[in-house]
């Protein structure tokens, strides 16, 4: 009936809770992904090193204090092969040491931790003879028979402070010997023991001259399981930080997304808050919410004027309470009546006034289909039915116009003759005077009745007016003068005011002066030996109309009265037609113009003509016209 309530869904769009879509998580993880990943990688080769490194570096040490324990410890006087045997047992007994030997330049095992392997062949030894020249240490990974992987560190192997070839030839003399074969005691010549091993003797006994000492190698064997586990937790943990940094990074840029998507929707929030604000606050019919509390939730201005309490005093309040029991008993009617409820009632204002009322009532659902409470639309019908009253009005005045043309267009040709007949008696029974009065009086009242026709036909031809550019002065005085000497005789003053803003108006002035003369008369006729008869023109800027207000001090229109004014035949006079204001009323339409009444009984009435105003430089002379029905 009034409006049509419509709910518009956005596309359906597939969204996470948080409402980022799917694809920005999926784009975010396909960017950040390859770099977690490389980083991770980077970071277990990095510990892989660190591992090796660590394991060359323990094997180093244990080389070089094998080397200084050998030097040192062949000062006493245990045999050179017995010192380096103990002391390859000794050290091999510290943790994470699997084997600990020596081998010559050939792979044969000179010493080893495991005394049941000296003389073998070193099988998994590398070519040793490239080795000869190198001082720095080697590693490599060798896996034992069973199957356990061990970490071995080996170099050359110089139990001395420099390699046997490049000692001074005083060093490789047979030191500490007298020819006799004994051991001399001055301890300047003492050699170390690990240097006689080396020492060869020729045929007959006969001490040589010493060769150098050939190479030989140090093999460190180190257990790596211990550091392997710590490896592996090492690598886990890097997995495990690598998929927390990369939960971690899809968190940060979801959050980034986040706060950007709250700072948009907040913004378009307030937006649509502001939109919607202005919307119900603007929008020409009266709106009234009520929530799934039965609590007023929004209420706008327009439906403030027409149910007259305040919205501050509305929202929140209870709705049973606070509005009307009409429109409360439409709100119920929705629990039971599905879909919208449009009609008219009258309904029940605080002040005791019963007004009509256009509504509309609905249930609003969310998108998930819960409840959130109703709607109520309100239209003040009000002016509507004063418009559908008009339109009957004239509708009957239509209806009359044509009866009264017809009417009197049958009555005027018989009246002439009457009117005629008349005049024959009243010269033929001139010398009579009952029959000569009686001849008077019926030729009066053929002419009334002539009148009366004339005022009927006035009414239901269309009005024509030819509009000039008149000065309203002159206008007002002219119209004025016609009812002075009426108006001196009961004591009436006339006072007339002309405001300046407005000197000339395009207008029949034939036509208004019938108009104001018609308003004249019935002012005079309203007040009885003394009164104010006013006359007052304005301009009224705001609506461009021109204002002549014609007001007396008369004893006023009953208010029952006041919607009849301006029908025809209408009158409270017992000499009047009552087509007088009819008459004027139409001549004001046909102007383009409107007539308003204001009266209180006992205070007077004031009648308000309002003609458009039109600019001068429009046709001095226009031909419109009116029908009066």
């Amino acid at each position: 009936m009034l409006y049509e309530i419509t709910m518009i869904r956005a596309p359906n769009v597939k969204r996470f809770r948080t409402g980022i879509p799917a694809w920005i998580f999926i784009g975010t993880a396909v960017i950040l992904l390859p770099i977690f990943a490389f980083m991770t990688i980077a970071n277990i080769n990095r510990q892989k090193e660190n591992m090796v490194r660590l394991l060359v570096e323990k094997g180093a040490a244990l080389i070089r204090s094998f080397e200084a324990g050998t030097r040192t410890g062949m000062m006493g006087r245990m045999s050179g092969s017995f010192k380096l045997q103990h002391l390859l047992i000794e050290t091999a007994q510290q943790p994470d040491i699997i084997h600990l030997l020596v081998t010559d330049i050939h792979g044969s095992i000179i010493a080893d931790s495991d005394a049941d392997r000296i003389g073998e062949i070193y099988q998994s030894a590398p070519e040793l003879v490239k080795l000869a020249d190198q001082k720095t240490v080697q590693w490599r990974r060798v896996r034992t028979p069973d199957g356990t992987e061990i970490f071995e560190v080996f170099r050359r192997f110089f139990p001395t402070t420099q390699p046997w070839r490049n000692r001074p030839e005083h060093m490789m003399r047979p030191q500490g010997f007298g020819f006799k074969g004994r051991q001399e005691r001055n301890g300047r010549h003492k050699r170390p023991e690990h240097m006689m091993m080396h020492q060869e003797f020729g045929p007959g006994g006969r001490q040589e001259r010493n060769r150098p000492l050939p190479p030989q190698f140090i093999f460190v064997g180190l257990d790596t399981g211990s550091i392997t586990a710590a490896q592996k937790a090492d690598v886990r943990h890097s997995i495990v930080m690598g998929i927390v940094l990369l939960l971690i990074g899809l968190a940060g840029i979801a959050l980034l997304f986040l706060a950007q998507s709250y700072r948009s929707t907040r913004a378009s929030l307030s937006r649509i808050k502001a939109f919607s604000d202005n919307l119900v606050d603007n929008m020409p019919i009266g709106l009234v919410a009520v929530d799934d509390q039965q609590k007023v939730a929004s209420f706008n201005h327009v439906a403030h004027s027409i149910l007259g309490f305040a919205t501050e005093k509305a929202v929140g309040q209870p709705a049973e309470s606070l509005l009307p029991p009409e429109l409360w008993l439409q709100i119920n009617r929705l629990a039971f009546d599905e879909g919208i409820i449009e009609k008219e009632i009258e309904c029940s204002l605080n002040d005791g006034h019963r007004i009509p009322l256009a509504i509309s009532a609905t249930v609003l659902h969310d998108e998930d289909g819960t409840f959130l409470g109703h709607v109520l639309l309100l239209k003040d019908l009000r002016e509507v039915y004063a418009l559908r009253k008009e339109i009957q009005r004239n509708q009957r005045l239509a209806s009359v116009g044509r009866l009264a043309a017809g009417v009197a267009h049958e009555i005027r040709n018989p009246l002439s003759s009457i009117k005629g007949f008349a005049t024959y008696f009243k010269e033929r029974y001139h010398n009579k005077s009952d029959d000569l009065q009686i001849a008077n009086i019926m030729i009066q009242e053929v002419d009334r009745l002539n009148q009366v026709i004339g005022q009927l036909l006035d009414f239901a031809r269309p009005v024509k007016i030819s509009k000039k550019n008149v000065s309203l002065v002159s206008l007002i005085q002219d119209s004025v003068k016609l009812v002075e000497r009426q108006a001196a005789e009961k004591n009436i003053e006339i006072r007339t005011g002309i405001s300046e803003e407005i000197r000339t108006a395009l207008l029949d002035p034939d036509r208004v002066n019938q108009v104001l003369l018609n308003l004249y008369l019935n002012s005079l006729d309203a007040m009885e030996n003394s009164g104010r008869l006013s006359v007052d023109v304005r301009a009224d800027e705001q609506n461009s109309e021109l204002a002549i207000k014609v007001s007396d001090s008369g004893y006023g229109i009953n208010r029952d009265d006041l919607a009849h004014i301006f029908d025809p035949y209408f009158t409270t006079k017992s000499t009047g037609t009552g087509l007088g204001l009819a008459i004027a009323h139409n001549i004001v339409e046909a102007h383009g113009g409107r007539m308003a009444v204001e009266s209180n009984p006992g205070q007077g009435t004031a009648f308000t003509v309002y003609l458009p105003i039109t600019s001068e430089d429009k046709s001095d002379e226009q031909q419109t016209s009116h029908n009066g029905g």
